[in-house]
């Protein structure tokens, strides 16, 4: 889970480069940006959870 949960961050971390790095795509940069955010909360919550 946590494997799948790193290959989602690093996707949205290239979509939010990708976003930054391409005029117009601006809208790319914020999506990512809160995908990654909500991916790397999500992935705390559930590794914090197991004992």
């Amino acid at each position: 889970m946590l494997q799948f949960i790193a290959v989602l961050l690093v996707l949205w971390l290239a979509l939010s480069i990708i976003g930054a790095v391409v005029e117009g795509l601006l809208w790319l940069l914020v999506v990512g940006v809160v995908l990654f955010v909500a991916t790397a909360a999500y992935g705390w919550v559930k590794r914090n959870t197991r004992v």
